[in-house]
């Protein structure tokens, strides 16, 4: 199906890996143009030249969203650069339940995950208003409908996330330009990995170095956090279930025990980045013209379930 998207400019905000990594290289697949956002320049770098191999244009923003004024001057990079979708995908995550959250780690939460989307959209929104077509598109979270219990700061400021989507929606009614959010589920991410080696090698000594140019906190979501016992590697073995047991990534039996173990999925199987990408192409293409203001939930079902 061709989306219509050849031809627009899109920034993705976290894209220098895990699922904006995706996002971008599927809507260049689709004819976008790619401004390119990270931290780190070498991984930027990487994300950029694989999308111009798509045959469109891409360049890099680096910088921390969260530093003063760098959400703002990331936003104007777009505008001219000709961005009239955005997709804010940008955002820490941290581990923290109700007795360990301090009142920092609800600020840090808030200015991670909410304040940058809200800096980044502000501020290129005259652009798309004064164009007359723009989509907004935030990464939201499972974790919105069914909080995490191990990460209650991130969990909320998801919600938030969700809730002003809803209300830009209705702000911009009239002027052609949408917003919506997608939610993922238990996503399988080079960050998430991380995350479980670190509690593997915790728990039963150190994992093989691993390889990753990624950065934790540019990710749109990380996943299985109720997984507290699963690790995998990016280096020279492979994901591991806390007892030692390895675990594939792919269909097969001890992957489908991993699911049926730590995170009970309808559909069978963790989620992948593309999955999430798909979904934004698809909001983020004139096909979507009459689709405002929703939560797209990609979870594979697991929202409720668990």
């Amino acid at each position: 199906m061709d989306l219509r998207l050849a031809g627009h400019g899109a920034l993705v905000t976290g894209s220098s890996s895990g699922i904006g990594t995706a996002i971008a290289e599927t809507l260049a697949g689709e004819g976008c143009d790619i401004l390119v956002h990270g931290r780190n320049a070498a991984a930027a770098a990487a994300v950029a030249e694989r999308v111009t191999l798509r045959g469109v244009r891409s360049e890099v923003v680096l910088g921390d969203l969260t530093e003063p004024g760098v959400a703002e001057q990331v936003a104007l990079t777009a505008r001219d650069f000709g961005a009239r979708i955005l997709v804010n995908n940008a955002g820490p995550f941290a581990e923290h339940d109700w007795d360990s959250a301090r009142p920092a780690d609800w600020r840090a939460a808030f200015e991670g995950n909410v304040l940058p989307t809200v800096r980044v959209t502000q501020t290129l929104l005259p652009s798309l208003r004064a164009h007359g077509w723009g989509r907004v598109i935030t990464i939201g979270s499972r974790a919105v409908r069914t909080p995490l219990p191990h990460m209650v700061t991130y969990s909320a400021a998801k919600a938030a996330v969700v809730n002003m989507t809803t209300s830009l929606a209705r702000h911009l009614a009239g002027t052609g330009v949408t917003a919506n959010c997608v939610s993922p589920g238990v996503i399988s991410t080079p960050s998430l990995h991380r995350m479980f080696e670190e509690r593997a090698a915790a728990a039963h000594g150190p994992a093989d170095e691993a390889d990753e140019t990624d950065e934790l906190g540019e990710m749109g979501e990380m996943g299985m956090a109720d997984a507290r016992d699963v690790a995998e590697s990016g280096g020279g073995r492979g994901p591991v279930t806390g007892s030692g047991t390895p675990v594939r990534s792919g269909p097969g039996p001890v992957a489908a025990e991993l699911v049926a173990e730590y995170a009970p999925i309808p559909a069978g199987r963790l989620g992948r980045p593309q999955d999430i990408a798909a979904a934004v192409a698809y909001l983020a293409s004139p096909l979507a013209d009459y689709v405002n203001g929703i939560e797209l939930r990609v979870d594979g079902g697991i929202t409720g379930t668990s």
